[in-house]
């Protein structure tokens, strides 16, 4: 069953309890009240006609020591007479004798067993389709005790009680249809939010993660919505980066494979040339060495490759460290490289690195610095102190990189122009080892480049306290 099948039925069956519940405690209020007021004056009624009747009987003349019983029945029919719309009486002996009944009074006796000389007592009687207040009180005139009894119409009010219940059923049974209809329309409302959620799950399952829910209330399910879009675009980011990652992986191994396959190609075919004829000194001078040069081409890869695996699992042990040090470091190994000017320029200061791990980062940048620049290219190097950290850039003056490849240029294997990195055993890994090196230092790698102007690498390596390391 709906939700919002749910609430309209129950709320229509605690409607209509209630009702019902409140619509008897009403009507029998009502009548109770009636009844009540009706009592009073049945006894009302009966004391004034035992004054009356007393009064008479005091006023016969006296001829006999007791009061007569025909005396007593003529009485009875001047105190019938005397009443407005018609009177129910009956006056009874000490034996319970009937000396004078109006016509249809009902012949009940064991009425007269519960009067007594200090109390009145009254009951509701059923005649048929009638109902009375019956009343009851001792008379003593003459020296005769007698017994007076009335009955008082009272039928009006119980049929007035069962017009009522037949009114307020009607009243219910409206209020009820009346009630359906605007709880199915509410009831439609309130879960309104419900059913853009639940077309939003089945668009997620069916694959459609940018599918979002409409909000259309500021209440808890409206909460709800936004909590569920929330939701939903971080499972949709996490979709997109697991589909990146997959497809990452995908062209990491296709590369993996392309970059072994040149050189062993080349390996394996001079290796076969070398083993299968006798060549002249300047041939297997040649072939040698293009196994030698394809074979350190695989060295670098494979290290560099280790590297990369290193920096995901490992753990880096951080230690203050003068710039100079990774300066000097630099102008020792770059300093005497032939076709290529080494420009170093640094501001005094100190960040807490893994030594090793940045040498290497500033070693890749700068050897891919020198394949990107001609002969008598510049490279200049360059370290700045301020607010942030430390800052580290490498700049040359090379062929440039296009922008729409400066995106991709970190992934592993993919290099700009394949041909000649590979001819300076090249293998796309440099950059890609950087950006995990700097990563884990809590730092990014910045790149600027135009083509056939050059390029700028820069890197920040902040402060560990927040302070100027001077």
């Amino acid at each position: 069953m709906k939700f919002s099948y749910k609430i309209l039925l129950s709320t229509v069956l605690i409607m209509a309890i209630a009702l019902g519940v409140s619509g008897y405690f009403f009507v029998n209020y009502v009548f109770d009240a009636s009844m009540e007021r009706e009592v009073g004056q049945a006894l009302d009624e009966s004391s004034i006609l035992q004054f009356a009747f007393e009064t008479a009987a005091l006023n016969i003349p006296s001829k006999y020591d007791m009061l007569q019983n025909a005396t007593i029945e003529e009485i009875g029919i001047k105190l019938e007479a005397s009443g407005q719309g018609g009177r129910l009486l009956r006056i009874s002996d000490e034996e319970g004798r009937f000396l004078y009944a109006s016509e249809d009074f009902a012949q009940q006796i064991d009425f007269l067993m519960q009067i007594d000389s200090q109390t009145r007592i009254y009951q509701v009687v059923r005649d048929g389709d009638y109902y009375y207040i019956q009343t009851g009180t001792m008379l003593d005139a003459l020296n005769r005790v007698l017994y007076l009894e009335t009955l008082h119409d009272v039928t009006g009010i119980f049929e007035e009680r069962q017009r009522g219940f037949h009114i307020y059923r009607q009243v219910t049974v409206l209020m009820l249809f009346i009630s359906l209809i605007v709880m199915w329309i509410i009831s439609g409302w309130i879960t309104k939010p419900i059913r853009f959620l639940t077309k939003a799950t089945k668009k997620m399952a069916a694959g459609d993660y940018a599918y979002r829910a409409k909000r259309i209330s500021r209440d808890e399910l409206g909460q709800l919505t936004v909590d569920f879009n929330r939701m939903a675009s971080a499972l949709e980011a996490n979709m997109e980066q697991l589909e990146n990652e997959v497809r990452a992986r995908e062209d990491f191994i296709g590369a993996f494979s392309h970059e072994l396959k040149t050189p062993l190609t080349s390996i394996i075919g001079y290796a076969d040339l070398l083993r299968s004829r006798k060549l002249d000194d300047e041939t297997q001078f040649l072939s040698a060495n293009y196994i030698y040069t394809e074979g350190k081409r695989l060295e670098t890869m494979s290290f560099r490759l280790l590297d990369i695996v290193v920096m995901k699992r490992g753990e880096l042990e951080l230690q203050d460290t003068d710039v100079s040090e990774l300066f000097d470091y630099l102008h020792d190994m770059y300093g005497a490289v032939k076709g290529v000017t080494l420009d170093i320029s640094y501001d005094a200061g100190q960040v807490c690195v893994e030594v090793n791990l940045l040498k290497s980062v500033l070693l890749n940048l700068i050897d891919n610095a020198y394949k990107a620049s001609g002969e008598d290219g510049t490279i200049e190097v360059r370290g700045q102190q301020c607010e942030e950290g430390y800052w580290f850039s490498v700049k040359d003056y090379g062929v440039g990189i296009p922008e729409e490849e400066c995106s991709r240029i970190t992934e592993a294997f993919y290099m700009v122009d394949k041909s000649r990195s590979r001819s300076r055993n090249g293998a796309g890994l440099g950059l890609s080892l950087c950006t995990q090196v700097l990563s884990l230092h809590g730092s990014e790698l910045v790149i600027e480049s135009k083509l056939g102007e050059g390029s700028c690498f820069s890197f920040l390596i902040g402060n560990t306290d927040g302070e100027n390391v001077e």
